[in-house]
């Protein structure tokens, strides 16, 4: 830093006539009478009083920047967000009270809410794409307390590519839940090139006529979350016991990348539960309300068995701009990342502090507790290691 600014100076000086070249008389180049021929002879003396060692430096400081912008530039951007962009309103933090021996009504009591005579029915709709460990191990946490499992899959990406019907595939290994599922097919459009937020929010209309025709009537409970974003069943239990909760409430869960081995933090706050309301309650994913309850499940994002499904996704889902070079998707590298803990898309946190920025660079923590996961993950632990510490390397696919 010093050695560069000492050459700046040293350009100011001979800008100024601080060279051999440019002396203060009245006969050098660098004496003109107009002001416009002025300017253009102290350009040229510049260029005269410069050496060679600076033309090499200028020949690979120039390049070295335009590259360095180009294959960072994203993460320059990421890094300065605070300077531009202020952190959302904060949550209304809501206190989470859970033990399997304390009584539903003491639990509806801690949370300041009443219990009901009966439990409310409870409706789960996801949007399904290729998800299918996760699949089931969310509908295997939630089956003994939701009442319709709804479930819509297109044969389009929302980036526009085709893409196989995976649930309908794999449709008879879900056979425990047949008898309380509505399920639907929504055509794709292949609009390549089409923001694909258009069509995911195409697809999110039509998960609200599917979920009418499976009957969902008012002050019915509705999950609104991801396939990956995983609610705890005693979370749902207590919800649909409690009379008095909020008529939208957000449900912050653990936020989990790849495995239950990378534990993020436990800011994933997008999942929600709705008390429906006919004509006003819209499938979205964004916030809806300022109310949320701690610790109420997992998100395990990019949580895939094969390294073919994560390149898939990196391809397929809305933030698909963020794949800027081909060699991301490359397996071997895919793999390797998955194993340190790594982004896959090389970037830097989406936070809005410059000491949380600080804070989450580099490789997640490896994490060697499995400590209140799902329990029908851990009762299939063998089909499902590749999701529990200590097991990161991937089947090809």
């Amino acid at each position: 830093m010093w050695s560069i600014l000492k050459l700046w100076e040293r350009v100011l000086r001979m800008a100024e006539g601080g060279s051999r070249y440019c002396s203060k008389k009245k006969d050098d180049i660098c004496y003109e009478d107009s002001s416009r021929e002025i300017s253009v002879s102290r350009l040229k003396c510049i260029l005269r009083g410069l050496d060679f060692k600076i033309y090499i430096f200028l020949f690979f400081l120039v390049p070295t920047c335009v590259y360095g912008i180009y294959v960072h530039g994203q993460k320059i951007t990421y890094f300065l967000r605070p300077l531009w962009e202020n952190p959302p309103k904060p949550f209304n933090e809501i206190p989470h009270y859970y033990h399997e021996n304390v009584s539903m009504e003491n639990l509806c009591k801690l949370h300041g809410w009443r219990i009901r005579e009966y439990p409310r029915r409870v409706y789960d709709a996801v949007l399904f794409s290729n998800e299918v460990d996760i699949l089931n191990i969310r509908w295997q946490e939630l089956h003994p307390y939701v009442t319709e499992f709804v479930l819509l899959e297109s044969n389009s990406t929302f980036t526009g590519l085709p893409k196989p019907l995976h649930y309908a595939i794999n449709r008879k290994s879900f056979d425990f839940v047949e008898s309380r599922l509505t399920y639907g097919q929504a055509p794709g459009r292949f609009r390549t090139g089409e923001n694909p937020f258009i069509e995911e929010a195409y697809q999110r209309l039509a998960l609200d006529y599917l979920l009418k025709q499976a009957g969902i009537q008012d002050d019915d409970l509705l999950i609104m979350s991801d396939v990956d974003e995983i609610p705890s069943r005693h979370t749902i239990n207590l919800l649909r016991w409690c009379e008095d909760i909020p008529m939208i409430l957000h449900l912050r869960m653990k936020n989990y990348l790849y495995s239950f081995e990378f534990l993020v933090d436990d800011n994933s706050w997008r999942a929600s539960v709705h008390r429906y309301q006919s004509g006003k309650t819209r499938y979205a994913h964004y916030r809806l309300s300022d109310d949320v309850l701690a610790d109420s499940g997992w998100h395990c994002s990019f949580c895939f068995r094969h390294i073919s499904e994560f390149i898939f996704k990196m391809k397929a889902y809305s933030h698909f701009d963020r794949v800027r070079f081909s060699h991301f998707l490359n397996p071997k590298r895919v793999q390797k990342v998955i194993c340190k803990g790594d982004d896959l898309f090389d970037m830097l946190p989406e936070e809005y502090t410059f000491k949380e920025i600080i804070g989450k660079m580099g490789p997640i923590p490896h994490s060697y507790s499995a400590v209140h996961l799902p329990s029908y993950l851990l009762e299939n632990a063998d089909k499902y290691k590749f999701l529990l510490p200590g097991n990161c390397l991937r089947e090809s696919g």
